[in-house]
């Protein structure tokens, strides 16, 4: 199975990207990446400090997006799921991704973090951050990923 297909997809598109905006990861320079799942890469799309307050502006200034050890972006374009699922092309990307979510929630509980998925973020500004152009390609969803303090078990798997 292939890294992009360990969640449920409507009509099997698997229609989203992951962008990943990194603050405070032992190993990975402050930066925004793109995943990139079928070679199980991240591929940069800018680095240096200034990363974390970007995306904290974007997500309306929430102070837990800049200091927590990087936020998950979800992006995607609508046309993915249009080709299959015409009259249900909004509930589909929703569902899709609730599923990836809730993988999300599921693997850093695994490794003693946590993740609060932020739905208020101005669309603009957020599209502008990872780089797409809000049309063909934008971004869905954002969840802050980072170590939860003094929780028995808690492994920091890099994040500082």
């Amino acid at each position: 199975m292939r890294p992009c297909e360990r969640v449920p997809s409507a009509g099997a598109r698997h229609p989203f990207e992951t962008y990943l905006s990194i603050h405070r990861v032992e190993g990975l320079e402050e930066g925004l990446y793109r995943y990139l799942a079928v070679e199980h890469e991240l591929l940069v799309l800018a680095r240096g400090p200034g990363i974390a307050d970007r995306c904290a502006a974007g997500c309306l200034g929430q102070p837990s997006v800049a200091a927590v050890g990087g936020d998950v972006h979800l992006g995607g374009g609508p046309q993915r799921h249009r080709v299959a699922l015409r009259p249900h092309d909004a509930e589909a990307r929703a569902l899709d991704a609730g599923h990836v979510c809730e993988n999300l929630y599921l693997a850093c509980e695994a490794i003693g973090c946590g993740t609060c998925a932020i739905g208020a973020y101005s669309q603009s500004a957020m599209d502008e951050f990872a780089g797409v152009d809000g049309k063909n390609e934008l971004v869905y969803y954002i969840a802050p990923v980072g170590k939860v303090p003094d929780r028995p078990g808690s492994s920091s798997q890099g994040l500082r």
